[in-house]
């Protein structure tokens, strides 16, 4: 196939653009290329929390690519967008001596309603007992099958990685549709499965896929981790029932030290009432 040279010159610069994601830095942070925000709006968010700020990090895969300088990145992140709450969506390492380094990193920036986690796959498969005991040396809250209120009118409900849906049935049970319901997980896999994300959720948040962590262009991802394929890859879309769920595409990289056109992310969500 013949290409004219503007067309050669824009896929050369496509290309480029894609390689300056491939480290996973940014020229203000370190380890998180983009900061997306995210609006909901909906009438079960109260009064008096308009404007509420959930941060989302996940999938730090500790070392991988996500060293400690993105882990300096990322900590400035977290501070500097001055979230009310913070949501962990799991894989956090790729070895046991770098879970305390990692959560004693992230509690320096503890907001004013606390962080929250959930585990990964990577999580169960080696360091669950490390994980649980930083986590709970410094605050972080972990949800397996639970549900806590951040805020009053505000409820986070959180399932692992592998689950099992009578687990999550009495999670429904703390629902009203008078309460806004955040549901945090690893995988969108989960969320979409019907018998496990209980009703009443307004929004689940999720990570897992690493937006592909290689791609061609944005359009082309090999390898998803989902079994919806690109369904779910990243950003926002909707679960069968309608239900919002955001998928970030995280901070470090598995099997491959490597990104293409799946730069990190942040994910930033508000809140709001209808207007």
């Amino acid at each position: 196939m013949h290409l004219g040279g503007g067309r050669l010159i824009s896929l050369l610069l496509l290309c480029l653009s894609c390689l300056a994601f491939q480290n996973c830095t940014s020229l203000r942070y370190a380890g998180v290329s983009r900061i997306p925000t995210y609006k909901i709006y909906s009438s079960d968010v109260p009064a008096s929390a308009e404007g509420y700020r959930m941060a989302f990090a996940t999938d730090f895969h500790l070392p991988s690519l996500f060293r400690e300088r993105q882990l300096r990145g990322t900590v400035r992140a977290l501070k500097d967008i001055h979230p009310d709450v913070i949501l962990l969506g799991g894989d956090y390492q790729e070895g046991c001596e770098y879970v305390f380094p990692l959560f004693e990193a992230l509690s320096e920036c503890m907001p004013r309603d606390g962080m929250y986690a959930v585990l990964g796959n990577n999580d169960y498969e080696r360091c669950t007992d490390e994980i649980r005991s930083a986590m709970h040396r410094f605050g972080i809250h972990l949800l397996e099958y639970a549900v806590d209120t951040i805020r009053p009118g505000i409820v986070i409900l959180g399932a692992p990685f592998c689950t099992h849906p009578p687990l999550v049935e009495p999670l429904a049970n703390s629902l009203s549709d008078s309460l806004f319901a955040v549901f945090i997980t690893h995988s969108p896999d989960i969320v979409e499965s019907a018998a496990i994300l209980p009703s009443h959720v307004d929004l689940a948040i999720a990570g897992h896929t690493h937006g592909g962590q290689i791609t061609f262009f944005y359009v082309i991802a090999p390898e998803t981790g989902s079994r919806y394929g690109r369904r779910f890859l990243y950003g926002k879309n909707y679960t069968s029932r309608g239900v919002p769920v955001i998928t970030s595409r995280g901070l470090g990289t598995s099997r491959m030290p490597i990104r293409f056109c799946a730069p990190t992310d942040i994910i930033v969500v508000e809140l709001h009432r209808p207007k």
